[in-house]
């Protein structure tokens, strides 16, 4: 009841959100009368599209499901450009209409009116486009140095390939998995860290598009922990299946990894969130640590949220690997992030402890991804300052 009441309530928001765009749009685009109730209808289409979208991942019947999926997903992406583009539209003529007060004519504003309307569904096509080539091509692989003090020497270039919320589901299916794992193998890492948000859907759902992880190949093993998407689709079948596809997945716990004969922990938690889901599942950086032998410098956490930073920062971890934000994703949700996570992206440093937050390797949601661009990160510890 509380999820349907929250749906109902967010396609409310959405409906009035259209008739501001429809309303401060339409009646200034340069276009006859026909045209602007086709623009009208194309507005009604996208307010039963996008909800469409966002619950077709509950259809069982295939491919329909996910047909349906790129469609209203598609429509929100272009939709939430349109509505940025209209309320930066919105300040530019109020901000001309002020100049125009002070010095009458100055500005030829009826001009200005319909080429700014013109634009904006122009310009929302435009990013839609631009963000939909970016979301679908392989994540680039970033190159991170992670500065240690008092690394030992056997451990220095020790390399961690993190991938991070894939988001596995209607549009990202086994041959985006496949060419996720292609890249992660070629890099040769010691280690492979997969942060959470690997899957959008149930087991059954997704087994044949996620069996590629079961390739994943490094010197001492892939290690996942649960993101909140896991919690949303059945956290307990997929850690099952993670397991027979050959990943150590880590439930506040951790591994000791020997190299070369230095050692280093390895740890995980579950999602910030997953207490809300199962009351055995709380996410607890200390607890993962217990049982640690005390002699070992390099303590590693693997947390799906960056707010997990704090507790491990006080747990005593050397470096912890998030992801969750997506970096935003695209312009401008980038700005909203940091108001829930401490960190939006990239390597930040939290009193003694490197924190570092992917991207992700993926999308959620809509196909998009503008100023955000998806990763594949390789992250080499190197010799911070020595004590």
């Amino acid at each position: 009841m509380r999820r349907s009441s929250f749906l109902v309530r967010i396609i409310c928001i959405g409906v009035l959100l259209h008739i501001y765009v429809g309303f401060r749009i339409i009646p200034d685009l340069p276009i006859d009368t026909a045209a602007r109730w086709l623009a009208a209808l194309w507005l009604v289409l996208s307010c039963l599209l996008i909800p469409l979208g966002m619950l077709a991942r509950t259809i069982e019947r295939q491919p329909l499901g996910d047909r349906l999926a790129w469609i209203g997903l598609l429509a929100m992406g272009f939709f939430s450009s349109l509505l940025v583009l209209t309320f930066v539209r919105d300040l530019a003529m109020a901000s001309l209409l002020t100049v125009d007060a002070i010095w009458p004519h100055a500005i030829p504003l009826s001009v200005w009116r319909t080429d700014s309307a013109a634009a904006v569904p122009l310009l929302a096509l435009l990013s839609t486009a631009v963000g939909l080539f970016n979301a679908r091509r392989r994540a680039r692989v970033v190159t991170i140095e992670v500065p240690i003090d008092d690394l030992p020497p056997a451990l220095d270039g020790f390399t961690i390939v993190q991938i991070s919320d894939i988001h596995v589901g209607p549009t990202i299916k086994r041959r985006y998995v496949d060419a996720i794992v292609d890249a992660v193998n070629r890099l040769k890492p010691d280690l492979i860290a997969v942060t959470g948000d690997v899957v959008d859907g149930s087991v059954p759902q997704l087994r044949d598009h996620t069996r590629p992880l079961s390739r994943l190949s490094a010197r001492h093993g892939a290690f996942l922990v649960t993101g909140n998407h896991e919690y949303y689709a059945g956290a307990d079948a997929w850690i099952d299946e993670f397991r027979r596809l050959g990943l150590h997945v880590l439930l506040n716990e951790h591994v000791v990894v020997e190299h070369e004969g230095a050692r280093a922990v390895i740890a995980g938690v579950t999602d910030y969130s997953a207490a809300h889901f199962d009351p055995a599942h709380r996410s607890d950086p200390a607890a993962a640590l217990a049982g640690a032998p005390g002699d070992i410098l390099i303590k590693v956490l693997l947390a799906h949220q960056p707010r997990s930073a704090e507790a491990a920062a006080e747990a005593g971890f050397t470096l912890q690997l998030s992801g969750h934000t997506h970096g935003g994703q695209f312009f401008p949700w980038n700005f909203f992030v940091r108001f829930q996570q401490p960190f939006t992206a990239g390597l930040a440093r939290l009193n003694g402890l490197w924190v570092y937050t992917s991207r992700g390797t993926g999308y959620w949601g809509p196909p998009k991804r503008l100023g955000a661009p998806s990763e594949i990160t390789r992250l080499r510890l190197v010799p911070g300052e020595v004590s």
